[in-house]
């Protein structure tokens, strides 16, 4: 009696050593920053070579469910849905007999949840030819099995996140290095004499936005004065119009162009970056101050404002947007003479299309009425007088677009 009970003690002293080894190993391979295949390997060699199980898949899940392991069998996942198929097992259940044809290969199924939600089933099948014995004994090492499986997956989600969270700190690290170009692609020496006063101020809606506006002094007093807006949003917005940018001075420095030249060529580059998927409005006005005279090409931009502090003209005279078509249809030129303390304002619609807590748009008008009503404010002061209202306007809301506003006035 006393041999069979100490064979008995030896026996659970065994199989209680076999368990802490196994979880030494994953553990170990876990803490050893083991890639994902390799902690997967290990749990294959418990279930198979030390539990003697044949027949197991473990089916896990990231944004769609996998096949993360198979033995013995192999599943046609195209053909499964494993949320139809397995979302109502929520503990470790004994398949008697079942219509499916997945489980009907199988045993049992082991579901692994985390804060209640299914991240994982393991199916295991072919628990020995003499069903009764086997599947019982087998049945005690279930929690065990369970355990182990738990572990696994947790693993593997923690793996997905540390790598999720590489990319995101990669994916951080190039925009700050996006938002440091394109700031350097923005003038930041715009004049304030007794010739004009120019500012701008831009809020993009992410680090890197696809708002942009220049000012490129020519020869012989005379400017290119240019606003614009990209369609669409993100980094591949924000590319094309650091593209564009770059571009446009490219053209100025080496060539010069008559406008309706220079907008054809423009529109060629664009359509051939874009490849029909994004399009640029573009305002573009030359200067000279010799005469007061400005020629403007207005490519669907929203319209400036040109005023005396008691009239506004709205300067809508061009072409479509470019990269719209691989060949403008049109392109006009408009033309103004401006007289001394003329105020020229651009904008993106990111100004005139912010809305308050009503869905109300912010509107022109609007912009016209505090242009007028602070005339003798100077650039500076006028931009931050009207992003202080639009502030006011939007209330508790995000911006929900890239919003800049330049501001030109000519003495």
């Amino acid at each position: 009696m006393l041999e069979r009970e100490v064979k008995v003690l030896e026996g659970e002293l065994k199989v209680k050593d076999f368990k802490l080894n196994s979880l030494l190993d994953l553990t170990n391979a876990i803490s050893l920053h083991e890639d994902v295949s390799t902690i997967i390997e290990i749990f294959q060699f418990i279930l198979h070579q030390q539990l003697g199980l044949h027949k197991f898949l473990l089916f896990t899940k990231k944004d769609e469910w996998e096949c993360t392991l198979r033995v013995g069998f192999r599943p046609k996942m195209n053909e499964i849905n494993v949320d139809v198929e397995l979302g109502r097992f929520k503990e470790i259940t004994v398949i008697e007999s079942s219509p499916s044809p997945l489980l009907h290969e199988f045993d049992v199924v082991v579901p692994i949840t985390m804060n209640d939600v299914p991240k994982a089933y393991l199916l295991l099948g072919s628990l020995g030819l003499n069903r009764n014995l086997k599947v019982s004994d087998h049945l005690l090492n279930m929690s065990f099995i369970q355990t182990l499986a738990n572990i696994v997956v947790v693993a593997i989600e923690n793996k997905r996140m540390a790598k999720q969270s590489v990319i995101q700190e990669r994916i951080k690290k190039e925009l700050e290095v996006a938002t440091e170009m394109q700031k350097l692609l923005f003038p930041d020496d715009l004049p304030s004499n007794k010739k004009m006063d120019l500012s701008a101020k831009y809020l993009p809606r992410h680090e890197v936005g696809g708002d942009y506006y220049d000012f490129i002094p020519l020869e012989n007093d005379e400017y290119i004065i240019c606003i614009g807006d990209v369609s669409g949003k993100g980094i591949g917005a924000a590319m094309l119009m650091a593209n564009f940018q770059a571009t446009i001075r490219t053209l100025f420095q080496y060539q010069r162009f008559e406008l309706d030249e220079l907008v054809h060529e423009l529109n060629k580059k664009v359509s051939k970056s874009a490849k029909g998927e994004k399009f640029i409005t573009f305002f573009l006005a030359h200067y000279k101050a010799k005469d007061r005279s400005l020629k403007y090409i207005n490519a669907g931009h929203n319209h400036p404002i040109l005023t005396d502090g008691k009239k506004a003209k709205l300067l809508d005279k061009g072409t479509i947007g470019l990269g719209m078509m691989d060949e403008l249809p049109f392109v006009n030129i408009g033309s103004e003479i401006l007289p001394p303390n003329t105020t020229l304002v651009l904008y993106t619609d990111g100004v005139v299309e912010l809305e308050n807590q009503k869905d109300e748009q912010y509107g022109l008008e609007n912009v016209i009425n505090h242009i007028h009503r602070f005339y003798p404010l100077g650039m500076e002061d006028l931009n931050s007088f009207i992003f202080s209202k639009l502030d006011e306007y939007r209330g508790k809301l995000d911006y929900v677009d890239d919003t800049a506003i330049f501001s030109c006035r000519f003495f």
